[in-house]
């Protein structure tokens, strides 16, 4: 039983932890789109502090199930959770995975945002280079260059 109360106490905490991350993900996309450079440093700390978190209680977790009979080659742990018949610790499984669907759809609407960003820089250095009507080759990261990037903007 012990390991069961750990387990939940353990949901618990993600539950929390899961919440002010994707609170956090809300604001850092207000920030993205305000440009706001100094809100999204303090805010990158933060979405750290929280992964990092998320990260330590993902392996109590695993000692936790294991603990409670949970052999990791037999497969998903949801499908151990359910099959134990506790019905508080399924709803507290089961919660824990939509908010971290929450997390990651946030994130990902996030990355879209910085990827944007980054390709705006692209065009806005290409123009300053004087680059922007000539042709683009694509890199081996699947990234645009263009032909006339090897122009130096400044030199120190």
């Amino acid at each position: 039983m012990a390991a069961i109360d750990e387990l939940k106490h353990l949901l618990n905490e993600d539950l929390t932890g899961l919440r002010q991350l994707a609170a956090t993900l809300a604001a850092e996309k207000e920030a993205l789109a305000a440009s706001d450079i100094h809100t999204i440093e303090a805010l990158t700390e933060d979405k750290n502090a929280l992964l990092s978190q998320v990260r330590e209680r993902a392996k109590q977790k695993i000692h936790a199930l294991i603990a409670m009979g949970y052999k990791p080659e037999n497969g998903d742990p949801s499908r151990f959770i359910r099959s134990a018949g506790i019905e508080e610790l399924t709803s507290l499984w089961t919660a824990a995975e939509q908010e971290l669907k929450t997390c990651h759809a946030l994130n990902g609407i996030n990355s879209r945002i910085v990827g944007h960003l980054q390709q705006r820089l692209t065009r806005l250095t290409d123009i300053f280079r004087g680059s922007a009507g000539q042709a683009k080759l694509y890199g081996a990261s699947g990234q645009q260059t263009s032909l006339g990037q090897r122009n130096s903007l400044a030199s120190a």
